[in-house]
């Protein structure tokens, strides 16, 4: 499978716009705003702003408008070590070695949160969740430092292995090599991308990581003013070159000077072996326009999403959950029977709402509404794709059977705000006043859809496309119209009829008897 990472600056909104492709089609989207400042794995020294017993967690002030929560189950067993650990590097003018530090009894798991902090208390927390909506940041005060090929644990003594580094040798060699090298105090989790790298690779780095964390401390002290950031990610970009970047990647693009620059310098201390892949784009067209990214965008984010047989999916986004209802449209398979026919949109559908929901970033709870089917090993068929396509997420998701009205529960862990794209226009109608889905792209639609009909059902020499006139003018102007260039390519006869009682956008196709395909 081969990867395409496209990184662009949005010069008007003062945001760089981060999109991947597998094998060309648009699969995640961030947009990273320059002003922003709470980034998931920042860690910072902060005051205990108020206890909330009833809850067994607390408030903890970060700077934001809304103060984080950090519940008893996040202090972690450790957190009496690293409370020790602050304030002698609070009262230090030198960088503290862990190495040096008695580690103190572990945390109960049961115990009770105001036995263990008080308001104004002094501790160390690092992001989990970005502010979302009304709340303010998600924090844990058990502390882990990425790395590319490691994540490290101050505090902790375990060596664990990413589960999805299936040979057992290398476990135990990987293993090995880190219990040899690793300091007192520390323990590390292994990274799926560090399988076969060798002795060199974890000692380097490993040393990077433990000075960062040490010497994070430097920059405050027993007057400083807090909260106050001792240790980040930068931007998102630079995370993404970390922790995504691996052999399947075939180009990375890029269309602004420093942005590349930013991109070059990470390359060459994390991935040195990959930086051919990198390209700076100087075209003068818009670079996502040239490579079929901003049309996908387009025709991805709106609320309904088209399916390639003409089904469609309806997304609506709440505070509480998503709600994802799977549509048959107006497909008509006469020489189906309807179970066999919604089994087979729900198959489409399970891609599509995978898709989605990593296009979107979606977290959360997700409620997807499937086309009724009855037998059960059909609805045990979708469970079994979605949990298939599911796999395949970085993000951490569960997923539960259909249900008796046809219903699947999903969640999906949810970090930071969903991503969202308008997809909106001036209406060429209402001059204006209101706003439509990109009239456009409802073209291309159009057209997959009689490739659909084309290449599955032969039968069809002469189609009659019935839509709005303002979309029949569209497909019929000029004498190389799209409606000849269709049916040149498609080899089939096409007739377009103007239907005035249709909205704006809307289309349905007829074969030459009058009958309605979909």
């Amino acid at each position: 499978m081969s990867k395409v990472l496209y990184l662009h600056h949005d010069k008007e909104k003062n945001e760089i716009l981060i999109a991947l492709t597998e094998n060309g089609k648009l699969v995640e989207i961030t947009r990273e705003t320059n002003d922003k400042k709470f980034h998931v794995g920042d860690i910072y020294v902060a005051k205990v702003k108020k206890i909330l017993p009833s809850l067994n967690a607390a408030f903890i002030d970060l700077g934001y408008k809304k103060d984080a929560f950090l519940h008893y189950s996040d202090l972690g067993p450790n957190f009496h070590t690293f409370n020790k650990y602050l304030n002698v590097a609070l009262s230090s003018k030198t960088p503290v070695k862990l190495k040096n530090i008695k580690q103190e009894k572990s945390l109960p798991k049961d115990g009770n949160i105001k036995n263990v902090l008080s308001p104004g208390q002094k501790i160390i927390v690092q992001i989990t969740k970005e502010p979302i909506s009304t709340k303010g940041p998600r924090i844990t005060a058990e502390i882990t430092i990425p790395g590319r090929h490691l994540v490290l644990l101050p505090f902790s003594n375990k060596i664990s292995i990413s589960q999805k580094i299936k040979s057992v040798e290398e476990k135990q060699r990987l293993k090995s090599i880190l219990s040899a090298i690793i300091e007192k105090n520390y323990g590390v989790i292994v990274r799926t991308n560090a399988e076969n790298k060798n002795t060199s690779d974890f000692d380097k780095e490993l040393r990077e990581l433990v000075q960062k964390w040490e010497n994070a401390f430097a920059k405050v002290n027993t007057k400083s003013k807090l909260p106050i950031k001792i240790l980040g990610e930068s931007d998102q970009v630079s995370t993404i070159v970390r922790d995504v970047l691996n052999d399947s990647f075939t180009s990375i693009f890029v269309d602004d000077a420093a942005l590349y620059n930013n991109v070059k310098e990470h390359m060459e201390k994390f991935i040195p072996e990959k930086l051919n892949i990198l390209k700076y784009y100087s075209g003068k067209e818009d670079m996502l326009e040239k490579y079929g990214v901003e049309k996908q965008i387009n025709a991805a984010f709106g609320r309904i999403v088209s399916l390639k047989t003409g089904a469609y999916l309806i997304i609506e986004q709440t505070e509480a959950l998503t709600s994802i209802d799977v549509n048959s449209g107006n497909r008509n398979i006469t020489n189906q029977s309807q179970e066999t026919n919604a089994l087979e949109v729900n198959l489409l559908a399970a891609e599509e709402v995978a898709r989605q929901m990593r296009l979107r970033d979606i977290g959360g709870i997700i409620v997807v509404d499937f086309i009724d089917m009855y037998l059960q090993e059909n609805k045990d068929k979708v469970y079994a794709k979605m949990k298939e396509l599911l796999a395949k997420d970085k993000t951490k998701t569960s997923i539960l059977p259909l249900s008796k009205f046809n219903l699947m529960e999903i969640t999906r862990q949810r970090r930071r705000p969903a991503t969202t794209i308008e997809v909106t226009e001036v209406c060429p109608v209402c001059k204006g006043s209101g706003k439509v889905t990109k009239s456009i792209y409802v073209v291309d639609e159009l057209e997959k859809n009689l490739v659909y009909i084309t290449e599955k059902y032969d039968m069809y020499k002469k189609i009659v496309i019935e839509a709005h006139p303002f979309l029949v003018a569209y497909l019929t102007k000029g004498f190389f119209s799209k409606k000849y260039k269709m049916q040149r390519k498609y080899k089939i006869k096409l007739r377009v009829k103007p239907n005035k009682t249709y909205h704006l956008l809307e289309y349905h196709f007829f074969d030459e008897y009058g009958n309605d395909i979909f």
